[in-house]
């Protein structure tokens, strides 16, 4: 009788914790469901032009108390302002945070053809009214500026310093990419993967050598793809509860031939090579136009480069070692070419001599050149040559 005493007040005092468990266990369940929000980081597919090209980021928020579902998108900005162009060279183009209903942000990226994958994030309640909060007050219009840097300060950096500031404790990101991976190097993972070669050339000239700096793992994270892997694998808290393609894009693209830059300035250093080497007088003319052509072009694209490192804002095209070859002064050179003068001369060989130790030191330099450049370097070797020598 005893022992029965003894096995029923143990059974009472389990049924008890048992009870008391299930009681805090609910508890916590309501004040986790409390805020009745839900938050998620929305990564969208790259797009065929170059603008999306790398992809995008948005954040979610649905309300199940109002009945709201909408996206804050931290990549808006205005093409019809008057400045547009003139404040995009310049760095001084302001993006704004934008909002829209969530079924209107899907319809645009399915008539796009773009994916979208949802990661719904591990939050407290009080975590998920503060990033709210700071969504709706980053949204005002006192607020909703900010100077975009595609490396820097974008749409997707944004995004990841309000969910790092509001999520305690803070994650500790790791890194997505290799970890001596360069800014050019991931950016070129995109252009490469879209067949952008041309537009891959023509950023490579403009960006200079702060591009070529080793990214650190918090840097990684300005390209979408690298944000989401990074909440995936986070090590310190769980940041991710639950992950769903909401719409997976169609990524059967139709391959059409195109000629790429390196092809095209290769056949074209070679033709040219051919010809100067002619004693045609017809030909000898053609290639003095050709020449007054090249200087021109390089001479003015030098000028481009030194306005884009010394008076824009643009962090990344500082230093830049394309005006090795881009040099500014080629303009004044090809209204001069006639002229047979020793100033000429030394000029033609000074440019045939800086093209040729440039060609030398081509895969030692701090700031990687594009390749499809070498037969440019090429053409403008062997016309300086022709030129000294004639």
């Amino acid at each position: 009788m005893l022992y029965n005493n003894t096995k029923m007040k143990k059974n009472g005092i389990i049924f008890l914790f048992i009870l008391l468990t299930g009681i805090v266990s609910q508890q916590k369940i309501l004040a986790q469901d409390s805020s009745k929000l839900r938050v998620s980081l929305l990564t969208c597919t790259p797009g065929e032009e170059l603008y999306s090209i790398f992809g995008h980021s948005a954040i979610r928020i649905t309300d199940s108390i109002n009945q709201t579902d909408y996206v804050f998108n931290y990549g808006t900005f205005d093409f019809n302002d008057e400045a547009f162009y003139l404040k995009f060279i310049k760095g001084k183009l302001l993006y704004y945070v934008s909002i829209e209903y969530f079924d209107d942000f899907l319809y645009n990226y399915q008539q796009m053809g773009r994916g979208i994958t949802e990661q719904v994030l591990n939050l407290s309640p009080e975590e998920k009214i503060s990033i709210t909060k700071a969504l709706f007050e980053n949204a005002k219009e006192e607020n909703r500026y900010y100077k975009y840097d595609f490396f820097l300060d974008n749409c997707t950096t944004r995004l990841r310093d309000i969910i790092a500031k509001n999520k305690i404790p803070h994650p500790k990101f790791p890194a997505a990419m290799s970890v001596n991976t360069r800014f050019r190097e991931a950016i070129h993972v995109y252009l490469d993967k879209g067949g952008q070669q041309w537009s891959k050339l023509g950023i490579d000239i403009l960006l200079g050598l702060p591009t070529d700096k080793i990214m650190t793992v918090y840097e990684q994270q300005f390209l979408p793809n690298n944000l989401m892997a990074a909440l995936d694998k986070n090590s310190n808290v769980k940041m991710v509860s639950l992950k769903d393609n909401l719409y997976i894009a169609d990524n059967k693209k139709e391959t059409s031939f195109y000629l790429s830059p390196f092809i095209f300035f290769s056949a074209l250093f070679i033709f040219i090579s051919i010809l100067s080497f002619s004693n045609n007088v017809r030909i000898e003319n053609g290639l003095k136009i050709f020449d007054g052509m090249l200087f021109f072009s390089t001479g003015l694209l030098g000028i481009i480069l030194v306005l884009m490192w010394t008076a824009t804002d643009h962090t990344m095209t500082k230093n830049n070692f394309n005006l090795l070859w881009a040099l500014p002064s080629h303009i004044l050179v090809a209204f001069s070419l006639k002229s047979k003068s020793l100033l000429q001369k030394r000029y033609l060989l000074f440019t045939l001599l800086l093209s040729s130790l440039l060609l030398i030191s081509w895969a030692f330099l701090p700031q990687s050149l594009n390749n499809a450049l070498i037969p440019v370097v090429l053409i403008i070797i062997v016309r300086s040559f022709k030129r000294y020598f004639e």
